[in-house]
């Protein structure tokens, strides 16, 4: 079984932030492959589906960001799932907004939830960098993230990554990760975001 997890902050004030294009991400993927509806598991919501014909469970944690270990580990021993079949999709800080970068194992970069769920189950499970840009001063980045995307962006860059990783995360499942990377680069592009 393929694991994949989308991060973020639970609750209504959190729902458009920054920190919770991981949940954004994953939550678009369950509506748009047909998964069954969410049900609370795991310290959080859950619900399985099939991407490219493997099966997969997706998890979004209930705990705050810096405990997101603790569903994830709970998933990952439930299912007896191994490093190799857990991607967690997150915002970086180090990306400009819309890239998308996936890689496997690293450090977590000051992230609090990759920080939290190596604690938990390893290191070596693959992370799926999603760009939100830097605020250019360290000191505000902790308001940066916690504050949701503009109008703008939402109905721009944001909108249109999130409909293209719904669609191609099949290749995810398949470890087709260059393909995926390129086809949300693409997507991005056709709609003159490329500069993104």
């Amino acid at each position: 079984m393929f694991l994949l997890v989308g991060l973020g902050n639970p609750g209504a004030r959190h729902a458009g932030d920054r920190h919770n294009i991981g949940f954004m991400v994953v939550d678009a993927i369950a509506r748009r492959h047909g998964f069954a509806p969410w049900r609370r598991r795991f310290q959080g919501v859950s619900t399985e589906g099939t991407l490219g014909g493997i099966k997969t469970l997706l998890l979004l944690p209930g705990t705050f960001m810096n405990e997101s270990g603790r569903a994830v580990g709970e998933a990952a021993n439930f299912y007896k799932i191994g490093l190799d079949d857990i991607a967690v999709v997150h915002d970086e800080l180090d990306l400009a907004p819309g890239k998308v970068r996936i890689k496997r194992g690293g450090g977590v970069a000051g992230h609090n939830g990759l920080r939290s769920i190596t604690a938990h189950v390893g290191n070596d499970y693959k992370r799926v960098r999603i760009g939100i840009g830097h605020p250019g001063d360290k000191n505000i980045v902790h308001s940066y993230v916690l504050s949701a995307f503009s109008r703008a962006e939402r109905s721009g860059w944001v909108e249109t990554l999130i409909e293209a990783m719904a669609e191609h995360a099949p290749l995810l499942a398949r470890g087709e990760d260059a393909s995926l990377q390129n086809k949300v680069h693409l997507a991005l592009d056709a709609k003159g975001f490329d500069d993104t």
